[in-house]
């Protein structure tokens, strides 16, 4: 077994801390509240990190999300005021060069392509939006994709195409792209197993299986087949299918509200409503079709109330960042 040993308690919010993003340098990090505000924190020296910025005046409600633009060069945040604001640095300092009005209410998660140039969105107005980045930084809507029959927790991209995941409150979790012959975004695939809302996806690093978690308390690993697979799964309409190959049970004792797949080690992390953060590893030699995942590290009083995200740092390695309904932001290291 591992260990997740806590670095450093970063704290400044008021209430409870809904999301943290690490910049792709994997040096800069954004958290965002129930306090209106952004806070970007930076890293000095080996593992101290200090705020830098507190980005105030973007909106009049709840911060749900943020994320950074794969260049670096841009932050997006999604609120309850059902606005997105767009971030950058060109002047030298932050500000708020853009606002994405559209969605009828709270805009519950933000998401890059991983080319920068589509921008996703996803509401309680039980839509997904789809949002073309131009290079005069003009934000065009490119689709309302309304697949989803209740609220949308979340929408993540693939590590490698310009494909869209998305989870929602109606326990699915649905895929889109855009259809080349018509240019219309199309859902390619709904994922059903979940009993209860899916709270959030993770992509692994070649983006051949997504990680799903549920109020259910349940994680499950989707493995995607190709047309032409060499397993023979039928793939309609020359799609790519995605079956469920394993699903992760009894490790949490109630919602598990994110997930974090780390794209330089494999180790896949939770965060839930019982205050704890688990780490699983997926067994070695086992068969990629129907796979073992085990119990790497688990840490029970990671915060003292719901764990609502942790994520990988991008660059360096076992470092992980968790938020919390108790204020903090919490900085971890992984161990073997």
């Amino acid at each position: 077994m591992g260990k997740l040993e806590l670095g450093q308690t970063l704290s400044g919010h008021k209430g409870r801390v809904w999301n943290a993003a690490w910049h792709p340098t994997g040096s800069i990090l954004a958290t965002c509240g129930e306090d209106k505000t952004i806070r970007i924190w930076q890293q000095e020296g080996s593992n101290r990190w200090v705020t830098k910025t507190i980005l105030s005046d973007g909106h009049n409600r709840t911060i749900r999300s943020v994320a950074w633009s794969p260049c670096g060069q841009y932050l997006a945040a999604a609120s309850f005021d059902a606005t997105v604001s767009i971030w950058d640095k060109k002047s030298g300092q932050f500000e708020c060069n853009a606002t994405l009005e559209g969605h009828e209410n709270e805009v519950k998660s933000v998401a890059w392509s991983v080319s920068g140039h589509l921008l996703s969105t996803c509401s309680r107005d039980k839509s997904v939006w789809v949002w073309e980045v131009s290079e005069e930084d003009d934000f065009d809507c490119a689709a309302v994709l309304n697949a989803h029959t209740q609220d949308v927790k979340k929408v993540v991209w693939h590590p490698r195409e310009d494909v869209l995941a998305s989870a929602s409150y109606d326990n699915t979790v649905k895929l889109f792209k855009e259809d080349p012959a018509d240019s219309d975004w199309i859902c390619t695939a709904t994922l059903a197993s979940h009993s209860s809302t899916v709270w959030s996806l993770a992509f692994s690093s070649d983006g051949k299986r997504l990680a799903s978690c549920s109020d259910d308390q349940t994680i499950k690993i989707w493995q995607s087949y190709a047309p032409g697979n060499e397993e023979g799964i039928a793939t309609p309409d020359n799609e790519v299918v995605w079956k469920c190959v394993c699903t992760l049970s009894g490790f949490h004792t109630r919602s598990i509200y994110d997930l974090s797949w780390c794209h330089l080690s494999g180790l896949l992390a939770s965060a839930s409503g019982d205050d704890s953060i688990r780490v699983f590893q997926e067994a070695p030699g086992c068969d990629k079709n129907s796979p073992t995942f085990e119990l790497a590290a688990t840490e029970a009083r990671a915060h003292a109330q719901d764990v609502n995200t942790v994520s990988w740092n991008p660059t360096q390695r076992g470092l992980l960042v968790s938020t919390s309904d108790d204020g903090d932001v919490k900085i971890w290291c992984f161990t073997e």
